[in-house]
């Protein structure tokens, strides 16, 4: 038990760690894998009739694109771009609380393909943002 612990708490400070040195690129690139490990237990759960744990991990999903990516968007600067994610991400969102109020895979994994051809197009202008 302590050991597990001890991993967790050596993980979680890999995790931090990560962040602190993260550009603001690599920041969202995160929020997209955690959205997608979140969506991937979620399936899980979901499939072995674990309502209680598929419910925390489509709220993790749902926290990291409500107030990860969605919150990150900055309309006036993104303009049209910012306005159509921002409602791809609204989209996103209740697919999810579809996806968990009705035990809906379909709608997870429409969710999960969408995140993750936003995150794709988003791991491809890499390059150009760090300058390469």
């Amino acid at each position: 038990m302590a050991a597990m612990q001890g991993a967790g708490a050596y993980a979680k400070v890999g995790v931090e760690s990560g962040v602190m040195s993260a550009s603001s690129h690599q920041l969202i690139v995160m929020l997209f894998d955690g959205a997608r490990t979140a969506m991937r237990a979620a399936r899980i759960h979901m499939n072995e009739g674990h309502v209680a744990e598929k419910g925390a991990s489509i709220s993790k999903a749902l926290d990291i694109v409500n107030n990860g990516l969605l919150a990150a968007l900055d309309g006036e600067r993104g303009g049209e771009v910012a306005g159509n994610l921002a409602s791809l991400y609204e989209y996103i969102a209740r697919r999810l609380l579809a996806a968990n109020a009705r035990n809906d895979v379909e709608a997870l994994d429409e969710a999960e393909r969408l995140l993750d051809d936003i995150a794709s197009a988003w791991r491809d202008i890499e390059p150009q943002v760090a300058g390469t």
